[in-house]
Formats: structure tokens, sequence, C-alpha cells
């Protein structure tokens, strides 16, 4: 969710949330809202192990190993798209200002001409 701090990883930072939010809400209609390919990869190998997950939300399993407690499960839904939206809103922003300079700066160069 910090992906987008260092310029080096705030590209990859944008298609990662957008393929994020594509899971939850596209694929989400068909699976349940929130829906994370991911998730599920994670909850089928635990489940083959003997370790099943007694949660729905992958926020509210962490919490619980972390810390041992049990969070509400709506405060951690309200919680997690909150962060997830401030999170894809800074991260296009920023990419949108990245391109901006880029193309500035593409421009500027293709206007000097090199002494010589």
């Amino acid at each position: 969710m910090v992906g987008w701090i260092s310029i080096k990883t705030r590209k990859v930072h944008c298609v990662t949330m957008m393929i994020t939010g594509f899971s939850w809400f596209i694929l989400g209609i068909w699976y349940g809202w929130g829906y994370c390919f991911c998730t599920d990869w994670h909850w089928q190998v635990r489940e083959k192990l003997g370790q099943p997950v007694p949660f729905n939300s992958y926020i509210q399993f962490l919490v619980y190993e972390i810390t041992g407690y049990i969070p509400d499960a709506n405060i951690t839904d309200i919680f997690v798209a909150t962060i997830y939206f401030l999170s894809l809103f800074i991260s296009i922003v920023l990419n949108i200002q990245d391109y901006n300079t880029a193309r500035k700066y593409t421009i500027l160069n293709k206007i000097k001409k090199p002494d010589g």
C-alpha cells in the first residue's frame, strides 16, 4: 500500500493496485465482494496443510495471527477499503505527475539543440 512512495516502484504499484481492484470488484461479481485470487490460493494451500482459516478477510486473519485479537469484520472491511482507495488515489495522482514531468522534459530536450 506504500509502493507509491518510491518513484522506482510507482508504476508497478499502480498496476498491482488496479489488479487488486479488478479482483475485488470484477471477479467479486461472481465470487463475492472483495474476492482476491491470491488469498483464495493461500486459503486452498492452508486447507491442504490442515490449517484452515476461520476468517473471510485476509487482514482480519493477519491481525489475529500477529496479535491474537479478532477485529470486527465490518470495521476491518471499511479500514481496508479506505486504505486501498486512498493508496490508489495517491498512486494515480503521482503517476500522472511523473508522466507529465517526463513529457515536459522530453519536449524541452527536443527543443534544446546540443552545442557543438
